[in-house]
């Protein structure tokens, strides 16, 4: 296939895969008249990249991956993209959880909601805050609990 069908196969500009052949990324495909000719090889290259790039690897880290001198080398680079996506899947749950409570949260000023400002806090400090409770509905306090 042309460069301008592979590069339409994924939404991508023709650019963005020369781009990519001058990084080292993409090999160069075979050129019949001039122009380049692309393989289904180029295919699984081309989407492993966008793959990767959604996975947050940049470019530089992608060539290295593919790049890696044996399986060591690229396991070792892989490992490190895990941990920064489990980090990042953390603060996103978190981040879930927040709009989750502010969804069902009863109080006028969400921002003045305890169980919002615990939220908002525990992600900057330690668990060592008063236990106060959220105004979910401030026509009904359940004194046991605390909670409303």
């Amino acid at each position: 296939m042309r460069i301008g069908e592979l590069a339409e196969r994924f939404g991508l500009a023709p650019h963005v895969l020369r781009h990519w052949e001058s990084m080292g990324l993409l090999t160069p495909a075979a050129r019949v008249n001039g122009r380049r000719r692309y393989t289904r090889d180029h295919v699984i290259r081309v989407m492993t990249i966008i793959r990767a790039k959604a996975g947050g690897l940049s470019l530089e880290q992608i060539r290295g991956v593919l790049d890696a001198a044996g399986r060591a080398e690229r396991r070792a680079l892989l490992r490190r993209q895990h941990e920064e996506l489990g980090r990042r899947l953390e603060e996103i749950a978190a981040s879930k959880r927040l709009i989750e409570h502010l969804m069902e949260c009863g109080a006028d000023d969400f921002t003045q909601c305890p169980d919002y400002r615990r939220m908002v806090e525990s992600a900057a400090w330690p668990r060592n805050l008063q236990d106060e409770a959220c105004v979910i509905d401030p026509g009904h306090v359940d004194v046991a609990q605390g909670r409303g």
